[in-house]
């Protein structure tokens, strides 16, 4: 066989692959919105037999001795990048025994549905036995991970969703935030106190909501012919490029929870829908990073969204979805955007308390993949780590702390780091953007979006995975990741 003819057949079995992870992203997304809750036990079956074939394909004999027969130099740069890219994808599945995979998927779906229930009803201990099993399988996981890769445990799953990033680097970027964030949130909530602020006053219907959130969409380009919105009580974003799903969560006494929400969403889908067409069923037509899709999430929820242009742009629509009031006008909405006030729910902190969240969630589940603490550890971990770092107190109230995240009930241990790295590329990625537009804010103030949405449609939604992750960044940004240009951006927004 040549070398061409096993490559065209590796394409065929990806492509094969692609399809079985659309179906198995729409049953996902039904079960987090639509699905009865006494059907959960089926769909955990039905998507853990849907895991185990994907994983049997990626390591099937057949798969690697194509991998074997290609020789990379016969073929076109992006077919080497796809290559690459499929390369990693065999490697990291056949250190996988296909029975773990099995019970990690039933264990997942299983914690997910009884998170659901115990959460409203801050049931810490009624949630820990499913608990507790899905951490058991994610330390095998991680051991088995970290002997193949050669590196620590919680290194091996953070890999899992950034790709070559050890945790040396990520210590050290987070050993710098850890000296200047707490004074810099210090000085934001001194710096606005004292500001009259006044709060919107509801009710606001879910559908005014809704038809707002659908209003903003269209305005950052989202394709509905190719996508839609609903709702699941912790917002996300999933699907394929060609069908993606995202939700949010609606309040009647507040509006503007739900709008940000349905905004970062938003940005995670323009993402996918920009993916290279050509690779759309490759891998390297796949988002490159979690890091980098949640830069694409932040660059329009924070960067844009709460910037005075945006707010002073999206003023006439609140008024004509949700009724005038005092606290709709333009610079009590822009305050309202930008207030600084440390609180509970990480989905709905502000940008400069954010931050926080995250490194309370990294200390606690690293240490948890570890073996340095037990799942019975964690509620006390998270108060003391809550009042240092926030000054709050959680102590007792499980549903705005320990419960309220789901990405542990399926084991998606080393995901959250991905959230303030996001964050920084996308403080980088807007500096680099107003270098190259410099009639962009302007743009936006003047109702048009699109100088932005056409850069990172340029110069990060197109690439996929063609480029590795800090090849990425260079090209799009000129050097580095550079967690400086985040800093200066909290700084100049939050205190200048």
């Amino acid at each position: 066989m040549t070398s061409s003819t096993a490559y065209q057949q590796l394409e065929a079995c990806f492509t094969r692959l692609h399809r079985y992870a659309h179906l198995g992203a729409m049953a996902g997304w039904d079960q987090l919105t639509m699905m009865p809750e006494g059907g959960n036990e089926a769909r955990a079956e039905a998507m853990a037999e849907l895991s185990v074939l994907m994983h049997e394909t990626l390591t099937a004999q057949e798969t690697r001795r194509l991998l074997d027969e290609i020789d990379p130099a016969s073929l076109e740069p992006e077919q080497q990048a796809n290559l690459r890219e499929m390369t990693r994808e065999v490697r990291d599945a056949t250190v996988m025994p296909p029975e773990l995979v099995e019970a990690q998927s039933l264990a997942g779906a299983r914690c997910e549905s009884v998170w659901r229930r115990c959460r409203p009803a801050n049931d810490w201990e009624g949630f820990l036995p499913t608990f507790r099993e899905v951490v058991r399988l994610s330390r095998e996981e991680a051991r088995i991970r970290a002997e193949a890769l050669g590196c620590g445990r919680y290194e091996a799953l953070l890999q899992k969703f950034e790709p070559g990033l050890n945790l040396e680097t990520l210590e050290s970027i987070f050993d710098d935030m850890r000296q200047w964030l707490p004074g810099l949130l210090s000085e934001a909530v001194a710096h606005q106190r004292g500001g009259e602020l006044v709060m919107p006053q509801g009710p606001f219907g879910e559908r005014d909501q809704r038809r707002l959130g659908e209003r903003v969409m269209r305005w950052l380009g989202f394709d509905f012919e190719h996508g839609r919105l609903d709702v699941s009580l912790h917002p996300f974003c999933g699907g394929v490029p060609d069908d993606v799903r995202l939700t949010t969560r609606y309040r009647e006494d507040e509006c503007l929870t739900a709008l940000m929400g349905i905004i970062h969403e938003t940005g995670h889908a323009r993402y996918e829908q920009n993916l290279p067409q050509q690779w759309r069923r490759q891998p390297a037509g796949r988002a490159r990073s979690m890091a980098v899709h949640e830069s694409q999430s932040l660059s329009l929820e924070m960067q844009l969204g709460r910037s005075a242009a945006f707010v002073r742009q999206l003023r006439p629509w609140l008024v004509e979805a949700l009724g005038d009031q005092p606290a709709f006008e333009a610079d009590n909405l822009i305050r309202l955007a930008q207030q600084v006030e440390p609180g509970l729910i990480r989905v709905d902190a502000d940008e400069v308390s954010y931050p926080a969240h995250i490194l309370l969630r990294y200390d606690i589940e690293r240490a948890l993949i570890e073996g340095e603490i037990e799942v019975e550890d964690i509620p006390v971990r998270w108060d003391e780590s809550m009042q240092r770092l926030l000054g709050l107190d959680t102590r007792g109230n499980y549903r705005d702390g320990c419960l309220q995240d789901i990405h542990w009930t399926d084991g998606s241990f080393g995901y959250f780091p991905t959230y303030s790295l996001g964050a920084m590329l996308a403080a980088q990625l807007m500096a680099a953007a107003r270098r190259a537009e410099p009639q962009l804010d302007a743009r936006i103030a003047e109702g048009d979006p699109g100088l932005l949405l056409d850069w990172l449609k340029t110069n990060v939604w197109q690439q996929g995975s063609l480029l590795e992750t800090p090849e990425l960044i260079r090209r799009a940004t000129g050097e580095a990741l550079n967690p400086e240009h985040y800093r200066h951006h909290l700084r100049e927004r939050y205190l200048g």
